[in-house]
């Protein structure tokens, strides 16, 4: 993304711009995303997925399965190249997948013209990620604030084994001139 005008230079506010320009679910679905109704809706998930097209999730090989305001789901296949040492996944590689689904949940759950940035994240890690196989994430929301969204990730294996739990908080940025 080229930075010019008010983002400048200021990588966070050009991924919030990027992240503001269009994958989103309609108002309504937003506008109910805090109710058993609204968590339940499924968002648009081919405009999730061509957001991603292109960019760093789009290199890891982050696959979006399912997407609503309470429940996104993505998988990974472990490949060679996101491997520390032979056979096992990088642990930056997984933190990266989980921080991708966060921003993904947040997303799902801004008003109109709003933008988000990752501003802290927590991993604790289980198990390792073999080479070969394809790990799954959930996240889930632990508190969909105003100004702030938290957001737990469990990251498991093919059998269901916990590798990681990942907790982060994305600030929500609000639409120029909110």
């Amino acid at each position: 993304m080229a930075s010019s005008g008010i983002l400048g230079n200021r990588p966070g506010l050009q991924r919030a711009a990027w992240y503001a320009s269009g994958a989103q679910g309609p108002r309504e679905q937003r506008a109910g995303a805090n109710t058993a109704e609204g968590a339940a809706v499924e968002h648009d998930l081919e405009a999730y997925r061509a957001r991603l097209r292109g960019f760093f999730p789009d290199l890891l090989g982050v696959r979006l399965v399912h997407v609503t305001a309470d429940l996104v789901v993505g998988e990974l296949d472990v490949r060679p190249e996101l491997c520390a040492v032979p056979g096992i996944l990088h642990g930056g590689a997984i933190m990266a997948f989980a921080d991708t689904l966060g921003a993904v949940a947040t997303v799902a759950n801004l008003p109109p013209d709003a933008g988000t940035t990752t501003i802290e994240s927590k991993t604790n890690f289980f198990a390792p990620g073999r080479e070969g196989s394809v790990i799954r994430g959930e996240t889930i929301p632990l508190h969909k604030g105003r100004r702030t969204m938290t957001w737990q990730t469990r990251v498991t294996g093919p059998d269901g084994r916990l590798l990681a739990l990942v907790t982060q908080t994305q600030m929500v940025l609000p639409a120029e001139g909110g």
